[in-house]
């Protein structure tokens, strides 16, 4: 994936801030899960462990644009209440 424009990132909410916040998440989660996958690799295993080469960050972006993100609002420091 190449370049991702900015813009798109204001459709996910108001603010291009908060958008970047909720991708940067995003791309903590990626990498959280690359490096679970990295530490099970074995030379025994090494065939059937797929470890995406793809940058998060920019996996981080095209999830966001594609809605696999969902944004899940905290009000007042504390979870939003079922109603």
């Amino acid at each position: 994936m190449g370049f991702v424009p900015l813009d798109n990132m204001q459709e996910l909410t108001d603010n291009r801030y908060k958008a970047v916040l909720i991708a940067s998440q995003r791309a903590r989660q990626l990498n959280a899960i690359r490096l679970a996958k990295l530490e099970m690799l074995t030379r025994e295993n090494a065939d059937k462990i797929d470890i995406d080469g793809r940058k998060v960050t920019a996996m981080a972006l095209k999830d966001c644009l594609e809605g696999r993100v969902r944004l899940k609002m905290e009000h007042n420091g504390e979870e939003p209440a079922d109603s």
